[in-house]
């Protein structure tokens, strides 16, 4: 594994989302002195807080898997996940509603599991389960340290006894018929593989390596930390602080001041911080423009489709809806047609509603209730530009708001009592390239050593992490990306 040549003693960090912070708990567990600079007045990043009429919504990623990875950015400097946040486990991980208003609850347990499946779809489909969870246990044990919490240098770096283990599998085929193997029932088909649009590919297009997503979820567990998603930010944070990390934060870097191939200092809009090292978490525009290059690549990057995010405080709630509830349309392919080639709103869209007062009625004032419908929607290079979606956005929302009514959620318009809509103009806004906040899709000439890598040509001293890098989209991969950028400076760990 390449490591950054010459002094590291003093690392600043850029950024205090997840990925910044996974970066600092390492690198300060590991002896560096580092400085993390946020633009923002607190750490969070995309795991933001918005504080509405006594609502506290968070406004970045609801779904919380795989907490072992962030415990161990915790026990970098001696703390440990428990001692800071208080995380349940969500049980149904998620609640599937579908057109044909049949409903199923997909849990972790697998003997539940199996007998929620038999129930709803028999004893034969309830078999092939029982099949499709050894798949995703062996594939998640094949990939997790070789090529998912890994540094690549090279291509040559996947010439391993793993990727004949992976290929056995089926990792390399597509992740639809990889999940038709097992289950034949398409609504089953479905829970099983609407995980790859989080990794920006419809599933038919998807590597079955991607099921691993699909582990994570069903197989792993779902949890959800009280006081929302941003309390852990605020936990990683106030870790960082007491090992010795100094925060600056309502800093927005200007530039950074180069001698020959190396950073020497990070210049913000107040001060001037000598550094040894830098470690950048901004999109990948971003970062490029700081360092005043940009790999070369033969073909352009390729992003993720986009979404809409209707955030409402209401008065009521539905009791078909659980913590997580995935409300399906009847058409499947040709959604994900609509979202990745036609640039076209999903005329039978698929939804993720989220009700964080199912767990955490404190997030809400006494007897009210709070919901973030998340509406998959295309980017602003394949669709709609930023500029069209202030006209858009609220015709739009209220076309959803009709939808959700038609399917069981009846006076949802007439129960909001707050409410904030994020559209790809919010997006693009807060810096996320083709307006989306997935970053680059999980295409296969994007993935693994052929995603934009963690060190940039021309540069000794700067490593990149987030979501637009080594390994990519989704909490659990932007916490690794941390903890790989900091490989990357210290030379421990990240080798896969």
């Amino acid at each position: 594994m390449k490591t950054l040549t010459g002094p590291t003693d003093h690392v600043v960090v850029v950024g205090a989302g997840l990925a910044g912070l996974a970066a600092a708990l390492h690198l300060s567990g590991a002896g560096r002195r580092v400085t993390v600079v946020e633009r923002d007045a607190g750490p969070g990043g995309r795991a933001g807080r918005l504080d509405l009429g006594g609502y506290r919504v968070d406004t970045g990623p609801t779904v919380l898997t795989m907490p072992d990875v962030l415990d161990e950015a915790f026990r970098a400097v001696g703390d440990s996940l428990g001692d800071r946040v208080d995380l349940v486990p969500l049980c149904p991980a998620y609640r599937a509603l579908f057109a044909d208003g049949s409903r199923l609850d997909v849990h972790t347990d697998a003997e539940v599991m199996e007998a929620e499946i038999a129930s709803f779809a028999g004893a034969r489909e309830a078999l092939g389960y029982r099949g499709l969870r050894r798949w995703l246990e062996e594939l998640y044990a094949v990939q997790i340290r070789r090529f998912i919490d890994a540094n690549f240098d090279s291509p040559l770096r996947l010439l391993h006894p793993d990727l004949a283990r992976l290929a056995a599998l089926g990792g390399f085929g597509r992740l639809d018929r990889a999940v038709g193997r097992f289950l034949s029932d398409e609504r089953l088909r479905r829970v099983f593989s609407f995980q790859s649009l989080y990794a920006g590919v419809a599933p038919s297009r998807a590597l079955a390596a991607y099921a691993v997503i699909a582990y994570m979820d069903t197989v792993a567990g779902v949890y959800f930390p009280r006081g929302g998603m941003h309390a852990v930010p605020v936990a990683m944070a106030g870790s960082a602080e007491r090992a010795g990390v100094v925060f600056r934060f309502g800093e927005r870097v200007a530039r950074l001041e180069r001698r020959g191939r190396r950073v020497t200092a990070v210049v913000t809009d107040h001060d001037r911080i000598a550094c040894d090292a830098v470690v950048l978490t901004p999109d990948l525009p971003v970062s490029y423009r700081l360092l005043g290059r940009a790999p070369r690549r033969p073909v352009r990057l390729r992003h993720a489709p986009s979404a809409v995010v209707l955030h409402v405080g209401t008065d009521r709630t539905w009791p078909q809806l659980a913590h997580h509830t995935l409300s399906f349309g009847q058409s499947w392919d040709t959604v994900f047609g609509e979202l990745t080639v036609a640039g076209r709103l999903m005329s039978d869209p698929s939804v993720l509603i989220t009700r964080p007062t199912a767990t955490d009625p404190s997030l809400a004032p006494a007897g009210r209730h709070l919901h973030y419908v998340l509406a998959p929607c295309p980017n602003t290079e394949t669709g709609p530009a930023a500029a069209h979606w202030g006209e858009l956005g609220p015709r739009y929302r209220d076309d959803l708001v009709r939808e959700l009514e038609r399917r069981g959620l009846a006076g949802l318009g007439a129960s909001v009592e707050e409410e904030s809509l994020v559209t790809p103009a919010d997006w693009t806004a807060l810096g996320h390239a083709a307006g989306t906040p997935f970053s680059v899709a999980h295409t296969v000439a994007q993935t693994g050593p052929f995603r934009p890598r963690n060190l940039v040509a021309g540069t000794e001293n700067a490593v990149l992490a987030g979501c637009g890098t080594t390994p990519g989209v989704g909490v659990p991969t932007v916490l690794l990306s941390g903890k790989l950028a900091a490989a990357r400076v210290t030379g421990q760990g990240g080798a896969g």
